[in-house]
């Protein structure tokens, strides 16, 4: 236990001088001279980072994000804002201070912003413009198999690459002529190159060995055709990344019947939607795969699968194991390696181990009985 306080206690004294990378400058002899003083050493620094709950339950896996993060002493203060559409929080006003606060902190962690479906004379919903204000063009999900959770497929491991700043959700609809309504798709060449490139850097960066553009350029043919040309040229400045690519409806039955077949797969906008909810239901559904967005400065995390599951606010079933692993991806992010690492092992352990489980899992746990367990795996690795 000793071991344990001295390396928590050095995760935060390094935060305290706001630099990730003085972890890579830390000698030995400083670690050592560190750990001695750990007594008399007060930590006052911590990274502030953006925490925006949302609608549905929301609010109560940043709960259990905070507690767990309590727990385990990690050196993070949340600037928390309200942001939605549905609780009359949502104004010019608010949506630039959730802005200025994730452009100063550079990272965000996010509920799902719920979107009526009402049209009251606004296209774009308030979620859609702060990923375009932020620039957030790549959406990343690992649909990853939990250890101990016994699904349809098991060991899957892919990784879902979705470009969310144009395709169909552009927000351009028009009537052009009464009871007609024009929807456009919008696709550049530079945001094609650029979520592909991202997509062949990430299997690089990854040690990932296959990339598969979807689309439907057969129907298509100028859009989609435009993606897909994207896709392909990049893909020639990657020649020990194996390049393959499929048609959207026909990836969908692949999926289904055969996903080990699949690593890093890249898609526009609606498909990587449809793909990502797909995806999360063979590891077990929303509830269990987290996922991340990037821009060129900016990252912010939230559920692989966004859905406020708004029936069950307020009766403390919701589960936290998407929310809880996304939180361990964005310390990582922050090169908090060892508070991450604890985390996500003590959300795998009380998932494997069984006894504590949500209804989504099969189980009777209440929201706040799988959080105190991980809490309690944090003391008992």
């Amino acid at each position: 236990m000793a071991t344990l306080n001295g390396v928590r206690w050095l995760t935060r004294a390094v935060v305290a001088a706001r630099n990730t990378s003085a972890w890579r400058g830390l000698s030995i002899s400083a670690t050592a001279n560190a750990a001695s003083q750990a007594q008399d050493v007060r930590v006052e620094g911590a990274f502030p980072v953006t925490m925006l709950p949302g609608d549905g339950v929301g609010p109560e896996l940043m709960h259990a994000v905070k507690e767990v993060f309590k727990a385990a002493s990690v050196p993070v203060e949340f600037q928390e804002h309200h942001l939605s559409e549905v609780q009359n929080m949502a104004s010019e006003e608010k949506l630039d201070q959730v802005l200025n606060s994730m452009k100063e902190n550079k990272v965000a962690i996010i509920g799902k912003i719920h979107t009526p479906m009402e049209y009251k004379g606004e296209l774009a919903s308030y979620d859609m413009r702060l990923r375009r204000k932020l620039d957030l063009f790549a959406n990343v999900v690992h649909v990853k198999s939990l250890p101990g959770y016994m699904t349809r497929h098991n060991n899957l491991d892919l990784v879902i690459i979705r470009e969310q700043t144009e395709g169909e959700y552009s927000s351009l609809e028009h009537e052009s002529a009464r009871g007609v309504i024009e929807c456009l798709k919008i696709v550049t060449r530079t945001k094609s190159q650029r979520i592909a490139k991202f997509a062949f850097d990430y299997a690089t960066k990854k040690g990932r060995s296959k990339v598969t553009a979807v689309h439907k350029a057969n129907i298509m043919k100028l859009g989609d055709g435009l993606f897909l040309q994207c896709c392909e040229e990049v893909a020639e400045l990657y020649p020990k990344i194996k390049f393959e690519t499929m048609i959207i409806d026909n990836c969908c039955m692949q999926l289904v019947q055969n996903p080990y077949q699949f690593d890093v797969l890249v898609m526009p906008n609606l498909y990587g939607n449809i793909i990502d909810n797909l995806a999360a239901g063979l590891v077990g559904g929303a509830g269990v795969v987290p996922g991340e967005s990037y821009s060129a400065e900016y990252a912010v995390f939230e559920t692989g699968a966004r859905h406020p599951f708004a029936q069950a606010v307020g009766r403390n079933i919701a589960n936290p194991t998407a929310m809880l692993l996304s939180a361990s991806n964005m310390l990582r992010h922050l090169n908090l390696e060892y508070h991450s690492s604890m985390i996500s092992d003590a959300v795998k352990k009380v998932i494997k181990v069984g006894k504590v489980r949500t209804s989504d899992m099969g189980g009777y746990a209440t929201c706040h009985d799988f959080t105190e367990a991980v809490i309690d795996a944090l003391s008992h690795p």
